[in-house]
């Protein structure tokens, strides 16, 4: 017959899906009952209607069974009370909000951005111009680099034209919990963006103060977890967001969406001098709707060609990949359904998995290892 320490110590490793860390260490194990070969256990959710009670359930089954002994378990909820909240946003401010700082009012540590000294590298996705794609080249790149075993978060801070929810198929808001906000997930990427607070219709009529303040508390306020990479879709152009962008994130690295059409790529320029203007470095070039493949296996050039390659060799970085145009592609965003996940081994999963690749290598940051000598 197995023992309630043994349950525990099975719980243990089941972590909860959105906090990414253990139900036991997170308080949410409340009661286990055992009677013969039925286990039962009573997990305290953070919230509410937590949309993720199913692969809750799932995941505390799957351990309990693997006991000797037992032959079936009962998993019932019931919901934190708002000192178990308190106990669960102090636990994430010390270990992965990553502040512990001095406290602000309320005893809380004053939250900082993580990211202006962390190991996280922070790929900004920028175009001139609006319609070339850049969101989708945000999202398949975040997954292609999840796809590689990466941890990887994702800001959308295209607070006019939010669009990543929808392309990633994120169908929930984030979690709150006390006031540290946990993003949701899909396909291997969190995301934090203003469509989970403004609605597909509903217009943001804001000016820059607001935006940037906005834009501070997507950083600060968020679960982040230090990821191996935060991937910002950025608005297009070069107004008051690029420019609160570059100031929270001074170390991102710009990628830089075109189309082969020249009139784009002279528009696009200039989002990536701005980037150069403000001392952010420009890491290479991502040329969008390249050609269209007919059934006859003609590759058609219908924005022109040589647009995203001429950009390239006048920033003096490299095209770092042609993402042909295809109806998959579109509705794959329309859908949350990235071409990465659908299609990987098509012409543009492969051509998104070839960007990822040079990024996640060939542009890594040269690694300095210090050895010691001892002399005898």
């Amino acid at each position: 017959m197995p023992t309630e320490t043994a349950v525990i110590e099975a719980l243990r490793p089941v972590e909860d899906p959105e906090l990414h860390r253990s139900i036991v260490d997170l308080g949410m194990v409340k009661d286990v009952g055992i009677d013969g070969t039925a286990v039962r256990v009573t997990v305290a959710l953070t919230v509410p209607g937590c949309p993720l009670r199913a692969e809750i359930t799932q995941r505390v089954t799957g351990a309990v069974t693997a006991l000797e002994g037992v032959e079936g378990v009962q998993v019932d909820f019931t919901v934190m009370s708002d000192e178990e909240r308190a106990a669960v946003a102090a636990l994430l401010h010390g270990d992965g909000h990553g502040h512990g700082h001095p406290t602000e009012e309320g005893g809380r540590p004053a939250r900082t951005n993580p990211f202006t000294d962390s190991r996280t590298r922070v790929l900004a996705i920028a175009s001139g111009k609006g319609g070339v794609g850049k969101s989708s080249v945000t999202t398949n790149l975040a997954v292609a680099l999840a796809q590689r075993g990466h941890k990887v978060a994702a800001v959308d801070a295209d607070v006019w034209g939010f669009s990543m929810p929808r392309m990633l198929g994120i169908e929930h808001p984030p979690v709150v919990i006390d006031d540290v906000i946990v993003p949701p997930e899909a396909n291997g990427v969190r995301l934090i963006s203003m469509g989970f607070f403004a609605r597909e219709d509903q217009p943001v009529v804001w000016r820059g103060p607001m935006l940037h303040k906005a834009l501070e508390q997507f950083l600060t306020d968020v679960l982040w977890d230090e990821p191996d990479f935060l991937v910002v879709d950025m608005p297009p152009g070069t107004g008051d967001i690029a420019l609160s962008m570059a100031q929270f994130l001074p170390r991102a690295e710009v990628v830089v969406v075109t189309t082969p059409q020249p009139a784009a790529q002279k528009v696009a320029q200039r989002a990536a001098y701005m980037a150069q203007r403000v001392n952010l470095s420009v890491v290479g070039v991502v040329e969008n709707m390249s050609w269209f493949r007919g059934d006859d296996g003609t590759a058609y050039r219908i924005f022109g060609e040589g647009g995203g390659q001429a950009l390239a060799d006048d920033l003096g970085v490299p095209l770092l990949g042609q993402v042909p145009l295809l109806a998959e592609l579109r509705e794959g965003g329309d859908d949350g359904r990235p071409i990465v996940v659908t299609d990987p081994d098509g012409e543009a999963g492969r051509a998104f998995f070839a960007v990822a690749e040079q990024i996640d290598t060939e542009l890594a940051p040269k690694r300095v290892y210090r050895t010691e000598l001892k002399i005898v």
